[in-house]
């Protein structure tokens, strides 16, 4: 295990330490780690126990994580850890998010090198909670800036701003999940914070690409679609939006989201955001851009497959507006 010493903590007493990456601020007393298991107090040091641990690497399309409008149709180099600094009940990455699973080491000069091997542009930070892996992200960026590699977030935004505002001087692109609008469910049920993410997603958008996915699952965030688009119509009506279909995992009792309540969602959260996808389904145009100065199909895609059909030269090659699309 490659240890390193964590950023953003305090001792407080008698060599307990308060970290301070995320807004739970756990506090540690000595031989115990924090709830994301990426952090353990040493004798009065925190120290990151997670460094370079890895869990999956993939090279998978960039669609999948989903990004949309970050480099279309390129492949990304996809890794992650073990640990989450949340517990939403249902969730599909269960066998590392919420327990441990084996690990091989992978060192940032490593990690840089599978980027050639593999000829991908950019690294996503993704499946568990990158955020806990902080200060392993940092130093792949020491590697990745000088190779013109891209790195990519797929993250919950439950972060504390000062380590934010690091992370958005090294990474080009976010996809953040906003799970709901509803405080006290973020709490209970998720065991987040709803303000937190809401503030990674308006400090990040202002900085970098960034793009929102909210899972829709009946009887839990399905009446929070409206609220939701026109609060990230308030940040900007470019960022896209991916509602993405929900199917019961690890015993979590609903249903899976019936089509027709994607459906009235896609409708709904058109009416304030110019960018709305539907993921983890077959839909016909739902997976499509348009333009949304003249309806021009921009990009289409089948599955995770995409073709860049309407774009000339930065502009929708029907009425000339510039596009919002990283390529």
């Amino acid at each position: 295990m490659n240890k390193r010493e964590a950023e953003y903590y305090e001792v407080i007493r008698d060599d307990i330490t308060r970290c301070e990456l995320c807004p739970h601020n756990c506090v540690i007393p000595p031989g115990e780690e924090g709830l994301c298991w990426a952090r353990k107090n040493e004798g009065g040091k925190l120290s990151v126990q997670n460094y370079g641990e890895t869990t999956s690497i993939a090279v998978d399309p960039i669609e999948k994580k989903p990004l949309f409008h970050f480099h279309p149709g390129t492949m990304i180099l996809s890794i992650s850890p073990n640990g989450c600094n949340m517990r939403c009940p249902y969730c599909q990455n269960y066998s590392i998010t919420a327990r441990k699973s084996p690990t091989q080491y992978v060192g940032p000069e490593e990690l840089l090198k599978m980027t050639k091997r593999y000829n991908t542009p950019s690294i996503a930070f993704t499946y568990s909670e990158p955020i806990i892996w902080f200060e392993y992200i940092k130093d792949v960026a020491e590697y990745a800036r000088p190779s013109g590699v891209d790195l990519v977030m797929v993250t919950n935004g439950l972060i504390s701003e000062k380590p934010l505002m690091e992370l958005i001087e090294i990474v080009s692109a976010m996809n953040i999940d906003l799970k709901s609008m509803n405080e006290e469910y973020y709490k209970k049920v998720l065991k987040g914070d709803l303000k937190t993410t809401l503030r990674t997603i308006e400090l990040a958008s202002k900085k970098i690409h960034v793009e929102v996915t909210n899972l829709l699952i009946p009887g839990d965030n399905d009446k929070d679609i409206e609220e939701l688009s026109k609060w990230l119509s308030s940040i900007d009506k470019t960022i896209p939006l991916h509602i993405s279909r929900y199917y019961p995992y690890q015993g979590y009792e609903r249903p899976p989201t019936p089509v027709p309540l994607l459906m009235d969602a896609y409708e709904i959260a058109s009416r304030y955001l110019y960018y709305v996808y539907i993921g983890n389904v077959r839909l016909e145009r739902a997976e499509n851009t348009y333009c949304p100065e003249c309806s021009n199909l921009l990009i289409e895609r089948i599955g995770f497959s995409s073709k860049i059909v309407g774009i000339k030269e930065g502009s929708c090659s029907n009425c000339n507006r510039t596009i919002d699309i990283v390529l």
